[in-house]
């Protein structure tokens, strides 16, 4: 990615500590951005010796018409329990260049799919909402993220923005506000924040910097 550059984010939730269930939470956070990116967020959360969570999100910017790739893996002593991939569209319909990519990929057969939230409606039709069966289909769910991601990234390189005030910049935004309110109704996430440390803790941490509203 071009001119990738580290972001400073509010200290009070770049290195987080806290406490669920007796045990000790630790959330560590960076924000990057790059040539059509504006915001690059990855999240490492550990509880106690055995649960992991990876939280990843690539946010482009308005002008250009790029999807959101988002990724999150949770993982604990007897392995990944649940993993999601998407790149998300940010009009009525991914770019035909990305599309045409994702239809062309020999996407892996996962045994156990699982369902989509409610809220979910703001995810592409090539979502991968999974419990991997077994060591093999973790190795092809996380091929699959770099297949995901490459084909964002490969986009960027001859991607011309447009103006920042075309109706497609405009359209773009709002969609990506759209996503963001959808997360934020993630109500998982809030309960479990709420719980290491407030719920007024966990409503700042989601709707200020999980999903900051553009």
């Amino acid at each position: 990615m071009q001119d990738l550059m580290l972001l400073e984010g509010d200290s009070e939730f770049i290195n987080v500590k806290g406490e669920l269930n007796g045990e000790e939470l630790f959330i560590n956070n960076e924000i990057h951005s790059s040539r059509g990116l504006r915001r690059i967020h990855l999240e490492v959360a550990r509880l106690g010796a055995g649960l992991e969570i990876l939280h990843c999100v690539f946010f482009p910017e308005p002008t250009f018409d790029l999807p959101i790739f988002g990724v999150d893996v949770v993982s604990g002593t007897t392995g990944i329990s649940a993993a999601i991939v998407d790149l998300s569209p940010v009009s009525e319909t991914l770019p035909l260049w990305i599309s045409s990519q994702l239809a062309d990929m020999n996407i892996p057969f996962f045994k156990k799919q699982r369902e989509l939230p409610e809220w979910g409606t703001i995810f592409s039709k090539y979502v991968q909402f999974i419990r991997p069966d077994g060591k093999d289909e973790e190795d092809s769910f996380l091929e699959l993220v770099d297949h995901f991601l490459n084909i964002l990234v490969g986009s960027l390189s001859n991607l011309k923005p447009d103006s920042c005030d075309s109706m497609s910049t405009y359209e773009r935004l709002n969609m990506q506000r759209v996503y963001c309110l959808q997360q934020t109704r993630n109500d998982k996430t809030r309960n479990v924040l709420a719980k290491a440390f407030s719920p007024q803790w966990a409503e700042r941490y989601i709707e200020k910097f999980l999903f900051e509203i553009p």
